[in-house]
């Protein structure tokens, strides 16, 4: 196929146009590794905003005496020391545990703390294979195990989590089914209850009391998930919260741990790429919410690689393990708890207590939110209605980037038609630079050289920037991809042929070495009208490089959504180059580079 190599001069406005293009492209790529940091909002500590709140707080928020100490009654509330005594002690002679099953997860309790030890999520799996424990084992046992209790007093904390409970039922339950446990020293009771169904949302109610009074007991998930086990995940988690209807997602560095935040929420908890623990209370008005921000070491657990095969990695690695606890001003907490994927399909039908804002706000797009929120449910569409065999994501990304390139294709026509009008009044062009390049660039004489341009441009119907307009287009929905794919659950360990795993890197750099190729040649074959070819040899080596950089180490969806992107435009363009409009466009070239030339030799086109 024959085709040209263009000859213009320097200094067109078309130059211009591509090297904004390309700062634009370099600019928004690493802008996006900082949006969430840098648009995070910071907690609010109470300690000085909401110290008339804190200081008539419940007794339990405040430092509490030691479990079985003497109480003073000359502080205490006369009538509730009256109505309540001591009681008989309620602790369990042995550890036991409890599990609770449903189609979509087997939760493991122990009588210990009337806490969870593990929570399995059947429908997914760990980097081993296994399926995925929801529990951060390594956090847990340092800070605290799921579902088990917060109070502003430590020791009151670590009492409570090491105490033997009584449960309702040991050995196996099937949801739905209520899981209660009892405790007393004699001093402090705890009664915690458990609701499950068919979904992954439960019910808890939780009462703690000294001697009757109530305490400020918050129910606690206190960090991590067990998918964690990469610098990715880690640096992924947040702080999600939601305070009439308006959600905030915060960076780990801007959580205060120990905080308090006051209600009203609809609804508050942490959260990862591909994961959440979520509190959704009963009473979203007297809701408060404890925020907690541990360091832990997890060298003996990271690994190098993300999502698959790697060795852990060597030294001390300390990364920030988020967590967050939900309590009633009143004392008596009861909320739901949702633990499990942030899917499309699931968040959307969990609503908040007495409104309808849905969980759907978990999932953070990015900047390009919108479109990479559409992106997906066109993606989920195709791979639910039209592929629904194993392995059919990447299929489905290919049929979704070849649906988009269909649209774009008048698009790319349009840049043909204008890229030929620009050619037609090239010598037009070239001959009004002749008469002012005599005079400097900074000489108002070059004004009315460009008013000159720009009118001949006009009278002719060319757009300088035409030829831009499918990079425009593109380049939103390249960076929704890319923020789309690493955060949407249903690409988590989703394999396509060699691919183990859309959401991470191609293990062997097959797609990002065939993405530059492709890149390059999507350069070469592309009319450039008005580009110096210099500059144009430039943008042929500069744009794979940096196309090439940005799928090396990321998401293999993302490479492959380019790559089959670059070889569609490949095709259509040596297509239109067949047309009688390319036909043109490389007539017009010729002569112009004979012309430039002084000779009337052919110069051979691109083929």
């Amino acid at each position: 196929m024959a085709e040209f190599k263009n000859p213009n001069q320097q200094g067109g406005g078309e130059n211009k146009s591509l090297l904004v293009m390309m700062l634009v492209l370099v600019t928004v790529f690493f802008g996006l590794q900082y949006f969430r940091a840098k648009t995070n909002p910071q907690t609010v500590s109470p300690n000085a905003a909401s110290s008339a709140s804190q200081s008539t707080a419940p007794a339990g928020s405040q430092p509490a005496p030691q479990p079985g100490a003497p109480v003073n009654k000359s502080a205490a509330n006369p009538a509730a020391t009256s109505a309540a005594s001591s009681g008989p002690a309620v602790q369990a002679s042995a550890e036991s545990t409890t599990t609770i099953e449903n189609e979509l997860y087997r939760i493991t309790f122990t009588n210990r703390g009337g806490q969870v030890s593990t929570w399995i999520l059947k429908k997914y799996k760990d980097s081993d294979g296994k399926p995925l424990n929801l529990v951060h084992t390594q956090a847990a046992q340092q800070f605290g195990f799921p579902l088990s209790l917060y109070t502003y007093d430590a020791a009151l904390t670590a009492n409570l989590s090491n105490a033997l409970y009584i449960p309702s039922a040991t050995g196996n339950l099937a949801a739905p089914a209520i899981l209660t446990f009892n405790y007393s020293d004699g001093t402090v009771q705890v009664r915690k209850t458990f609701s499950f169904d068919e979904t992954y949302v439960l019910h808890a109610d939780v009462e703690v009391t000294r001697n009757g009074a109530p305490i400020r007991a918050l129910v606690s998930w206190p960090g991590g998930f067990g998918d964690q086990d990469n610098a990715i995940a880690y640096s992924s988690a947040q702080l999600d919260v939601a305070r009439n209807a308006k959600e905030e997602h915060i960076a780990p560095k801007k959580v205060s741990g120990g905080d308090t935040l006051n209600g009203p929420f609809d609804w508050a908890g942490t959260s990862d790429n591909y994961f959440a623990a979520i509190f959704l209370p009963d009473t979203l008005d007297t809701a408060t919410v404890a925020t907690l921000n541990n360091q832990l070491d997890v060298a003996k657990t990271i690994r190098r690689t993300g999502l698959g095969s790697g060795a852990p990695a060597k030294g001390s690695i300390e990364v920030p393990i988020l967590g967050a606890a939900l309590g009633d001003t009143r004392g008596r907490t009861q909320t739901r708890i949702y633990a499990g994927p942030k899917a499309v399909n699931v968040l959307h039908t969990i609503r908040a207590t007495g409104n309808a804002i849905t969980l759907e706000p978990l999932l953070d797009f990015g900047f390009f939110g919108p479109i990479g929120k559409y992106l997906f449910l066109a993606l989920q569409f195709i791979h639910s209605t039209i592929l629904s065999w194993a392995g059919a994501w990447g299929w489905a990304i290919i049929i979704l980037t070849v649906i988009i390139n269909l649209v774009i294709l008048p698009l790319r026509i349009k840049t043909m038609q204008s890229g030929l009008k620009m050619q037609r009044i090239q010598p037009q062009m070239d001959a009004i630079k002749e008469r002012y390049k005599k005079y400097k660039a900074t000489d108002p004489k070059r004004n009315e050289m460009n008013v000159e341009i720009m009118k001949l441009q006009k009278d002719n119907g060319v757009n300088m920037f035409g030829g831009c307009i499918p990079t425009l287009v593109q380049l939103p929905l390249l960076f929704a991809f890319f923020t789309m794919l690493r955060s949407v659950v249903e690409l988590r360990q989703a394999h396509w042929l060699w691919l183990p795993d859309l959401s991470s890197a191609d293990p062997y750099h097959i797609l990002p070495i065939v993405m530059i190729i492709s890149q390059f040649l999507v350069q070469f074959y592309t009319p450039s009208p008005g580009v110096d070819p210099q500059q144009q040899k430039m943008m042929a080596f500069m744009m794979p490089a940096v196309s090439g950089y940005m799928t090396w180490n990321y998401a293999s969806g993302l490479a492959l959504y380019w790559t089959v992107g670059n070889l569609i435009s490949i095709a259509q363009q040596a297509v239109m180059n067949r047309t009688s409009l390319g036909r043109e466009m490389r007539e017009i070239a010729a002569k112009r580079a004979r012309r430039k030339a002084g000779t009337g030799t052919t110069i051979q086109g691109k083929r």
